[in-house]
């Protein structure tokens, strides 16, 4: 049953409220199950309303449950549009503005995820699709007739009974997380007809098709692919467009020599220009920041970049929708902030739509409605309406509000640094909760994982939890990340845990400098590639007093051919049976090779399934400092790929961070 937008507003309202009465308190574990996660904005065509995604922790099921909610761009009244069991995402207007529609799993006429639609005049969801297989994506025609949908080939049916078959696999890359292992069945792009409910395939081959974007006029589709002779080692897409009628064959606009990066594409208003996201060489793609590119749709032109100087990594791009002059709107990722700005198409140049700092995500427009989400340090993120007449940002979503009325947070601040070379850094600092000024307290080191990345000026549940606890926590965009340009992304390339190690060691060095950290309580820890730098850390540094390290390794060359990198691998180092190469991953392997450097107690994390990083690495090092006497745990989460999604293992992990951190810190 769903809930009137009045009555939901007025529950907002009363409870922050009444939170608000009530004296502020700090974040506990059973908060981590409390704040809701707000995704995926979008505007209807009228500009009148903004869908979005709430997902939600139900702590009795141990799952996570995704609904549909809408709010009013004007009023900024919200509402509940769908509830179920089995969660639902994607939501996407009819560009007629007759429907709201949405993938789900829910029962129906039809099993899997399947396209559902609402009525704007009313009534329940209806299921539209009966799509076998697995539906990844879909996207509506301009005159909302039919949907573009990619799906990924069925596996063989087999007998309930049937005993289970051998894995037979022939494929260079052939191990990916949250899929195991890669089978030959593929995705390909269909058309489903809405009067007719007939489904019919477009793209042909044995490749995979993804993100379909059509044309203004309806009659074409641009999508990515990589259609490369040896695609299994070529990291870059292509950029493809079908005509939409059956027999077409898809044309590419660019060449994987292009260095078209994978993500959505945007077509220009008149249809005669496609934007798209270019990158770097196969030897630096782990380090693409990736830069605007247009190409012309009738192939009449290569493929050119409408800021070549710009240095700073752009996504998400879309032609403007009002402009005095041509411009692509994009999402820039800039020194802790990400901003949406335009790129003019006639003088290259740049104009930032926001000020730094902040971070804006998942930009919607139609009609008079641009909405966008928006990370604070303070709040959790939320969806945010850009109305002429605002001054400023006007939330639209409320799904932490009550909570957050409640809470006291430790203060976050950016903070600049040099390295040991002079490189200037960026890093965050969070003070604990009611943190008096010119007390020592204990400092966590807590490093992001990519490394092509950026820790931004936005909330951090982590960091905060750690500040309810009294410690302070240090982030920082050591060399590799994002935010600071392409050659500050490539500074590592095939030389891990050395350039990342002196920027992560100047940022703990500025905190004790600035008298917050107490030098002799200093812990560090970080997941993926945080994982990995901790192991770099612990090797290089004995002041840490206690480690956590999730899904990392400290012995690169034992996961050639048993993570998912091998393209990275044998692009950026090389295989091992080359000398040169053989010299680097000794060299890189350095905490496992080198582990009697280690005193620090380390507590390892990993999922049992994960393929991205996997249980391997952490095995290792657990086993080399139970052999070394060093104190260390060995934690598995069963049936968890790289991410940790259970919510009572990631309550268990945070839990078991503390009770670490407090064993050796807080003394």
């Amino acid at each position: 049953m769903q809930k009137s937008a009045v009555s939901v507003c007025l529950g907002f309202a009363l409870a922050a409220l009444a939170a608000a009465q009530a004296p502020r308190r700090a974040l506990t574990l059973d908060d981590m199950a409390r704040i809701a996660t707000v995704s995926d904005p979008q505007c209807s065509p009228d500009g009148q309303w903004v869908a979005y995604v709430v997902r939600s922790t139900d702590v009795k099921a141990d799952k996570t449950n995704s609904h549909i909610w809408m709010a009013n761009y004007q009023t900024g009244a919200d509402r509940q549009m769908t509830d179920s069991q089995s969660s639902e995402s994607s939501p996407r207007w009819s560009p007629d503005g007759k429907y709201l529609s949405f993938t789900s799993s829910r029962p129906g006429p039809a099993k899997g995820s399947q396209v559902w639609l609402l009525d704007r005049q009313g009534g329940e969801a209806v299921q539209l699709t009966d799509v076998k297989g697995d539906l990844q994506s879909y996207a509506w025609s301009p005159d909302s007739t039919r949907l573009a949908l990619v799906i990924h080939e069925p596996a063989p049916e087999t007998k309930p009974d049937a005993p289970p078959q051998p894995i037979v696999v022939d494929r260079y890359h052939f191990r990916q997380d949250g899929v195991g292992f890669l089978n030959d069945r593929h995705s390909f792009i269909y058309i489903f007809d809405l009067a007719t409910k007939k489904l019919t395939r477009l793209t042909s081959g044995t490749y995979d098709e993804a993100n379909p974007v059509w044309s203004p006029d309806g009659k074409r589709i641009a999508f990515t692919s990589n259609h490369d002779a040896d695609w299994e080692r070529e990291e870059h897409t292509q950029i493809f467009v079908i005509d939409v009628r059956p027999g077409a064959v898809a044309r590419a606009l660019t060449q994987a020599s292009d260095e078209a990066e994978g993500g959505r594409v945007a077509w220009s208003p008149d249809g005669r220009t496609i934007a798209f996201l270019e990158g770097q060489p196969n030897r630096l793609a782990s380090y693409t920041q990736a830069r605007l590119a247009l190409v012309a749709v009738d192939g009449s032109d290569a493929p050119t970049l409408p800021a070549p100087d710009f240095d700073r990594a752009v996504s998400a791009p879309q032609f403007a929708p009002v402009m005095p002059v041509r411009a692509v709107e994009v999402l820039v990722a800039d020194d802790r902030s990400v901003y949406p700005a335009t790129i003019s198409l006639a003088d290259h140049s740049v104009t930032k739509l926001a000020q730094p700092p902040i971070v804006s995500t998942s930009v919607t427009h139609a009609g008079a409605c641009t909405a966008s989400l928006l990370g604070q340090p303070d709040h959790a993120t939320e969806v945010y309406g850009f109305h002429p007449a605002a001054n400023g940002p006007r939330q639209l979503s409320h799904a932490n509000d009550a909570l957050f009325a409640q809470l006291k947070l430790g203060k976050v601040e950016a903070i600049e640094f040099n390295s040991q070379d002079g490189t200037r850094v960026g890093g965050i600092l969070t003070y604990p909760v009611d943190y008096v000024a010119g007390t020592k307290v204990p400092l966590l080191l807590r490093i992001h994982g990519g490394p092509n990345g950026q820790d931004t000026l936005s909330f951090n549940l982590e960091n905060q939890m750690f500040a309810a606890h009294g410690y302070a926590v240090l982030n920082v965009n050591y060399r590799g990340s994002s935010g600071r340009g392409q050659a500050y992304a490539a500074a590592i390339a095939a030389d891990w845990g050395h350039l990342e190690v002196q920027d992560l060691e100047a940022g703990v060095n500025k905190v004790i400098a600035m008298g917050v950290a107490d030098p002799n309580r200093l812990g560090v820890g970080g997941w993926s590639y945080g994982g990995i730098l901790t192991d770099y850390m612990i090797a290089s540094d004995t002041r840490f007093k206690a480690a956590t390290d999730g899904a990392g390794t400290g012995f690169t060359v034992s996961f050639y051919g048993e993570d998912q990198y091998i393209n990275q691998y044998n692009y950026e180092i090389g295989p091992p049976w080359k000398p040169d190469a053989w010299a680097i991953y000794q060299k890189i392997s350095y905490p496992f090779l080198h582990a009697d450097r280690i005193k620090t107690p380390t507590i390892y994390f990993g999922g049992t399934l994960d393929a991205n990083v996997p249980l391997t690495g952490g095995e290792q090092m657990y086993q080399a400092l139970k052999t070394l006497g060093v104190p260390t745990e060995l934690i598995v989460y069963p049936n968890q790929y790289h991410g940790i999604n259970r919510p009572s293992f990631v309550r268990d992990r945070m839990q078991r961070y503390l009770a670490w951190y407090d064993k050796y810190l807080q003394k």
